[in-house]
């Protein structure tokens, strides 16, 4: 532990460990934060969260957590498969399901866990079964800004959870450049493995995997480029992850295929298979992740993972808010219509005021000069002007990172590049005063 201790001084002597912030309500995007450091307090008006749609304090969806918890307690103590899921469980599953086009759903606690259960289910088939033989390898493809959940899934999807020592056949992991599909195409020509009987089939058990809107950048997967290159692979699955995508994109905020003016049932006409993860974090007002499918079996083959098995299943109260978010989505649409025009003015301000957003999403990155420092910046925004806005620093290139939401005024959106504009001056010398190309 000593190596722990002395790494994580140098971190916070070098300025690289981030400032941390205890919040003690919200009301809209004013929230009262602390700084632990101080104990001081002030209310700030936040472009950090991602409570895109404002939902986290719909009182029907505060209302529905709240009868969940008087109904059935706070907790379900147990794994579904085992004793621990509820008719909640079954509602938000449909309910997922008919959003987003795909008839089955299996529901977990957070996206990581989503991730690693796919991982297992679709490379391990979980369990071994007498009379069955595993003997297919799975070529996974992975774009390289991908979220760390997948990340995290793929370089483990080797070996299943819970196994020191897998005996499945081998998984093979290669990265592809970001949204490029030449270069997609490319990797499956050079590591797909063809069959060795009839034409069009394949040896290899093929997975391309990719955000749906990514996370750092703020841009969108190209899908039907995707689709095109991969119905050449009869039979190879598609996973997209619809963390930043559901709620934010499409006219009715269904996410990424909506946004393209398709549905899944277009990827299995081609031959593809779609799967999709919702997250509840972002649009649904609470936390939790799903994997939706047009296969019964894979959502069977999920459920009894160890991901699924080793844990408890997804709260009532939290289920209860996803259930009632998702429900409010799909009755009034006009909050996607709104986020997306509170977006495009947002970005637009950005340029005006020579800023270099990137990306064409409520995920809104502006690029800072290598020289100069996001935290800083960050920093003179909250204690200067009121404004809470996320420094990025350590996990990707140096940047702003604003996300917009449903319910940012006009004004508030001015105020933001008003102090950003303000802070620009005061920190930037003039030779730096440039943005970033």
């Amino acid at each position: 532990m000593q190596v722990v201790k002395e790494y994580v001084q140098q971190l916070q002597n070098v300025g690289l460990y981030p400032d941390k912030y205890i919040c003690h309500g919200k009301q809209g995007n004013i929230v009262e934060i602390e700084d632990p450091e101080t104990g001081k307090r002030r209310s700030v008006l936040t472009f950090c969260t991602n409570d895109v749609l404002g939902l986290v304090q719909e009182e029907a969806v505060k209302q529905a957590a709240i009868d969940a918890i008087l109904q059935y307690g706070t907790s379900n103590s147990s794994t579904s498969v085992l004793s621990g899921r509820i008719d909640l469980h079954r509602q938000l599953e449909e309910e997922i399901s008919a959003f987003k086009h795909l008839p089955h759903t299996q529901l977990f606690l957070n996206a990581w866990m989503a991730m690693q259960a796919l991982m297992d289910a679709f490379c391990h088939l979980a369990m071994p079964v007498p009379g069955f033989q595993h003997t297919r390898e799975t070529l996974i493809l992975t774009d390289v800004l991908n979220h760390g959940c997948i990340v995290s899934a793929v370089v483990n999807a080797g070996t299943r959870s819970g196994k020191v020592f897998g005996q499945s056949p081998e998984v093979r992991v290669k990265p592809y450049r970001h949204c490029d599909v030449n270069d997609l195409a490319r990797k499956l020509r050079r590591y797909v493995k063809p069959g060795e009987c009839a034409a069009r089939t394949l040896r290899d058990r093929v997975m391309v995997i990719s955000d749906a809107v990514f996370s750092m950048d703020g841009d969108i997967a190209p899908l039907p480029e995707m689709l095109n290159v991969m119905q050449d692979y009869p039979g190879s699955v598609l996973v997209m992850d619809e963390a930043h995508a559901s709620g934010a994109i499409g006219a009715t905020g269904r996410g990424i295929y909506e946004h393209f003016g398709i549905l899944p049932t277009d990827a299995i006409d081609a031959g593809v298979v779609p799967i999709i993860m919702t997250t509840f974090s972002k649009f649904a007002a609470s936390a939790g992740a799903a994997i939706s499918s047009d296969l019964p079996e894979l959502i069977d083959l999920l459920d009894v993972s160890p991901t699924s098995i080793g844990t408890i299943s997804l709260p009532p109260p939290t289920t209860a808010a996803a259930l009632e978010s998702i429900r409010q989505v799909r009755r009034f649409p006009g909050r996607v219509k709104t986020l997306q025009e509170n977006a495009r003015y947002l970005r637009k301000r950005l340029i005006d005021a020579d800023f270099d957003p990137i990306g064409e999403t409520n995920v809104i990155p502006v690029l800072m000069p290598a020289e100069l420092d996001p935290k800083e910046f960050g920093r003179q925004m909250l204690e200067k002007y009121g404004i809470w806005i996320s420094p990025i620093w350590f996990i990707a290139k140096p940047r702003l990172r604003i996300t917009a939401n449903a319910l940012h005024t006009r004004e508030e959106m001015d105020r933001l590049i008003e102090a950003m504009m303000a802070v620009r001056d005061a920190i930037y010398k003039p030779e730096t005063m440039i943005t970033a190309g």
